[in-house]
């Protein structure tokens, strides 16, 4: 048993007969009363997101994982399929399990969390960023903005992505896996 002390970002729990990570956290130290911590849990079973608040010192069941490289393969309709790069073995994972399912491009390696108890896969971590080629945008036009405006545009996986103006077909973009924005162009 873990306490509150001890959470952190990426933590998986057993919280309300469930397996939860913890997506943020925030120690909160009101001038009055007890000290509490504010937390984002994401259920790894159906990608459903609550918040909810931990008395300071309250006890967490820490469930034990092991972190493996995987590379992504293909996507099946709502399941994906992954291969471990040093055993070869191979996996599917429903679409909800994953945090930006759009930005998964074939042959990307993500880190995947599977429980030590039941070796069932729970989580995926994206990289933090990803190069992907724009297919479609629409034309910017020069003189009709007054300071950072964006258009839409769709890339090789089919996710749109607001870009500045001056993106065109056949660039690549660097894309910010978390928040799914624009980061930068990418030059060759």
């Amino acid at each position: 048993m873990a306490s509150t002390a001890d959470i952190r970002n990426g933590l998986c729990i057993k919280f309300n007969h469930d397996i939860y990570k913890i997506v943020e956290f925030l120690h909160v130290k009101p001038g009055k009363g007890p000290a509490f911590v504010r937390t984002k849990l994401k259920s790894l079973t159906n990608g459903k997101v609550l918040d909810n608040t931990f008395s300071a010192g309250h006890k967490i069941d820490v469930v034990r994982v092991e972190t493996h490289t995987f590379q992504f393969l293909y996507a099946e309709g709502t399941e994906f399929h992954f291969m471990n790069n040093e055993t070869f073995e191979q996996i599917s994972l429903n679409r909800d399990v994953l945090d930006a399912p759009d930005l998964l491009k074939e042959g990307t390696n993500v880190m995947v969390q599977i429980n030590t108890e039941t070796d069932a896969p729970l989580a995926v971590d994206m990289p933090a960023s990803v190069v992907l080629e724009v297919t479609y945008a629409e034309p910017g036009v020069k003189g009709n903005t007054a300071t950072n405006a964006t258009k839409p545009a769709t890339v090789e996986t089919g996710a749109t992505v607001n870009v500045p103006l001056f993106i065109n077909e056949g660039d690549k973009i660097k894309i910010d896996t978390a928040t799914g924005s624009y980061m930068e162009r990418v030059k060759e």
